[in-house]
């Protein structure tokens, strides 16, 4: 086993190593291309550990506006995508980036803004003359301009409502180009109107005079997909490990594991994949 020198034969350097290499396979990691949503609203932090203690597999999320998110992972530069705008999903996939498209989970946007309310928003069922209404009184309203999911449903949004903010930029819409919880940041400090997804709503700590005044148009429904990154047009990206996690993030155990999760007692996602065996 050792040699005269006291080290380790060759042939034993050769077994550790060996075994070394096998230990990487059976578990390594996988990138996951994300939302700022996901992250901030400390999804991640409740179903990674739970996927990982099955697999041995480590997942390192980057997340970023879904824009930004979808050309890393067709530059390459991820495993799997899981983002929140289902067009722009549905593109990724026919433009042959990704394999296939799965509905993983839903929640909802709301639109928050000050308890004073300029706009006279409160209560509201229809979004678009929400955002009419608070175009109309030139009322402060924060935009992450970031071309994330929440900003492309905003934009979305407002074209419904017959109003293009953008030509206001500067004035009473204020563009962020940062991440949702930066975003309610600034509306905070402003006391402006904003859109945000509930879960990192519930999150947020530095809620100051804002509330939610908007929720419950069925136009603000929230839904979340997954896709591996296509193998065939990026040869080193991780299949196998990347399915592994996509098909648990769709089994029973982890559709379970998502409608677990809660922030401040509240339900901050709603499985709704395919359901596959464990």
């Amino acid at each position: 086993m050792f040699n005269r020198f006291g080290g380790l034969s060759a042939a034993m350097m050769a077994l550790f190593f060996l075994a070394q290499a096998g230990a990487a396979v059976a578990g390594g990691y996988i990138t996951v291309a994300s939302t700022t949503s996901t992250r901030n609203s400390g999804f991640y932090d409740h179903i990674l550990p739970k996927f990982t203690k099955k697999t041995g597999i480590e997942v390192r999320v980057v997340a970023v506006g879904t824009g930004q998110a979808i050309r890393m992972a067709a530059n390459g530069d991820s495993d799997v995508l899981f983002v929140h705008h289902t067009p722009s999903e549905r593109k990724f996939v026919a433009d042959g980036f990704g394999v296939e498209r799965f509905d993983v989970m839903y929640n909802d946007f709301v639109i928050v803004g000050p308890k004073s309310d300029p706009a006279g928003v409160a209560g509201a069922k229809d979004v678009t003359r929400a955002l009419a209404d608070i175009a109309g009184t030139m009322a402060a309203f924060a935009s992450r301009g970031d071309d994330s999911g929440t900003h492309k449903k905003e934009l979305g949004l407002w074209k419904a409502a017959g109003t293009d903010p953008r030509a206001a930029s500067g004035s009473w819409y204020r563009e962020t180009g940062s991440g949702m919880g930066a975003t309610l940041n600034t509306a905070s400090a402003m006391n402006a109107y904003a859109l945000t997804d509930r879960a990192t709503w519930l999150k947020f700590k530095n809620k100051g005079d804002l509330r939610i005044l908007v929720e419950g148009d069925e136009r603000l429904f929230n839904q979340y997909g997954i896709m591996l990154v296509n193998p065939k047009t990026h040869t080193h990206v991780k299949a196998e490990a990347g399915q592994k996690f996509i098909d648990w993030v769709l089994s029973k155990e982890g559709q379970k594991a998502i409608g677990e999760y809660r922030i401040e007692g509240l339900q901050a996602f709603f499985p709704n994949g395919s359901v596959a065996t464990n």
